[in-house]
């Protein structure tokens, strides 16, 4: 086992090179270079994934917990992830960008023959690898998920218990049922300190970091999506007034949004605007009393109808153009019922039919006049809006790509369950090469997109900078998720189609992970170009 965790090893510094390579050809790349700076994304992003895994698969090793089980994750998702590498990246199902479009023919060779990589793809016997993976986890087998850490461990231990009772047995119906999730349940969950993971103890929070903020998420989508995203606005909404509010707005919002008694929302995205919020035109203006009226119309404002409490990014200075004029308002709401949605003088809503992530509903808002307390100006200073707003993406993307996790879990969970238990033509699915070979493939990408996530929170919860890794988490963690959802769909045949089964839950649960948050290619522009202005990356090695 050792000496396929020092192969990973060399075959993540062979990678490194590669991209590093990749990275000079495109120097001097412009905007019209968008699909060879997006394609360098992904290949860094992959690259970046494989010195996860690898460093997941040493960590288990060196705490006596590595496993037949992970060395089969290691070598069948190096063999797939460098073969990718030597021959060909998807950016999407239809989309593949290869070497050869960076004029990297020849160095792909080269990378395809280094000793390292070549080990792991030539390996006579790949077939026979999945088969045996697709075997141990019908046995009940999983891959390492310790962290070392009891404490972490145990807040694994709690959430899945919780979920297993109190939210996977009724999301289906939940999700058919079009319901909002029981204010029983948000109970509950406040509780055991959901909504104040990352609040500091001071303001009543937990006062824990990223990484346990994205264990949390991914154990409650591993039930229900809509369970792992409730916690988001908190997050948002925390991370928003902690690092940026005046000790007043501190003191009257965090130890609320921490123990769940106020509800928050983020109200960013607007009709014409999309991720464009330079363009942003919803208007605050002062009122005769000092306060603030809010003009516009923003959309896609998850559980906005439930909310106490809007973050609202506002232009308060129209003769400023671009993100200098913008503002973030603390506003607060009343809390809609089914029969009263949106009660308060000058807020309308208008519920957005969704596929999936039903359980706090999306709407389209209509500002005239609401009015804002002289209190609400996030942290008392106009123009920092867009500064503020930026200072949550790494947490919020973190987050988001612990929530693709958890669904893709989601999907395995009902893939296995059902090819373990149907049979045809006398044998159970499992049986069939086809599906075990999906099976098991869907777990070493969830492991390599799981250990990915996990590295971006601890880069911030050691408060270095990880915009780029963030943003390559969530990238492959969406597409992972998908991946995984139609591939447990495929499982199930023709039941997979059919309302009655979870599976079809999940598939429209796990195609939004790709939009929000930063739709995919808006991340791998990010992580492209900040690639190319040298910023910090995971893509770097950390195992050599």
């Amino acid at each position: 086992m050792r000496n396929w965790i020092g192969a990973a090893q060399d075959a993540v510094r062979a990678c490194d090179g590669f991209v590093e390579t990749m990275r000079d050809r495109l120097a001097t790349a412009g905007d019209e270079d968008q699909r060879l700076l997006h394609g360098f994304a992904w290949y860094a992003t992959t690259a970046a994934a494989l010195s996860a895994t690898a460093q997941w698969a040493l960590g288990a090793l060196e705490r006596g917990s590595f496993a037949a089980i992970d060395a089969l994750v290691l070598r069948i998702g190096f063999g797939e992830y460098l073969g990718q590498i030597a021959h060909g990246v998807a950016m999407s199902q239809s989309e593949i960008v290869r070497p050869a479009e960076f004029a990297l023919v020849a160095e792909a060779r080269v990378f395809a023959d280094d000793p390292a990589v070549a080990r792991f793809l030539s390996s006579p016997d790949t077939a026979a690898l999945r088969r045996e993976l697709a075997e141990r986890l019908a046995a009940g087998e999983r891959p390492c998920e310790s962290f070392g850490d009891e404490t972490l461990d145990l807040i694994r231990d709690q959430f899945r218990a919780f979920t297993a009772t109190r939210i996977a047995p009724h999301a289906h119906r939940w999700h058919l049922e079009d319901a909002l999730i029981p204010l029983e349940l948000v109970d509950e969950m406040a509780a055991l300190g959901v909504f104040g993971v990352c609040i500091a103890e001071d303001y009543g929070g937990l006062g824990l970091g990223k990484l346990a903020m994205a264990l949390v998420s991914e154990e409650l989508s591993r039930g229900w999506i809509c369970a792992g995203s409730l916690g988001t606005r908190s997050e948002i909404a925390g991370e928003l007034i902690g690092a940026n509010g005046t000790e007043a707005q501190k003191a009257k919002f965090l130890p609320r949004l921490a123990d769940g008694s106020i509800l928050p929302t983020a109200v960013f995205t607007e009709p014409d605007a999309g991720s464009d919020l330079a363009s942003l035109r919803t208007r605050a203006r002062r009122d005769a009393k000092g306060g603030w009226r809010i003009d516009g119309a923003k959309t896609w404002i998850t559980h906005a109808a439930r909310a106490d409490l809007m973050t609202v990014l506002v232009r308060t200075d129209p003769d400023t153009p671009g993100y200098g004029g913008l503002s973030m308002l603390l506003a607060e709401k009343t809390r809609g019922t089914e029969a009263d949605p949106f009660p308060d003088e000058g807020l309308a809503g208008e519920e957005i039919e969704v596929l999936g992530y039903r359980g706090m509903r999306e709407y389209s808002l209509g500002f005239e006049g609401f009015a804002v307390a002289e209190d609400g100006l996030l942290g008392g200073e106009e123009g920092k809006g867009f500064k503020q707003l930026m200072q949550t993406f790494e947490g919020a993307r973190i987050q988001t790509a612990a929530r693709a996790i958890g669904v893709a879990w989601n999907a395995f969970d009902l893939a296995l369950s059902y090819a373990t238990q149907r049979s045809q033509f006398g044998k159970t699915l499992l049986e069939f090469p086809r599906v075990s070979d999906k099976l098991a493939l869907m777990v070493c990408e969830i492991v390599m997109a799981r250990e990915l996530t996990y590295s971006a929170a601890r880069e911030k919860d050691r408060g270095e900078r990880c915009d780029i890794d963030a943003g390559m988490a969530k990238l492959i963690a969406a597409r992972t998720a998908w991946g995984a959802a139609d591939n447990a769909l495929q499982v199930h045949g023709g039941n997979g189609y059919a309302l009655e089964y979870e599976i079809s839950r999940v598939l429209c649960d796990a195609r939004i992970l790709n939009i929000f948050e930063g739709a995919g290619e808006i991340q791998a522009q990010v992580v492209g170009r900040g690639l190319l202005a040298g910023t910090r990356s995971a893509a770097q090695s950390k195992t050599g």
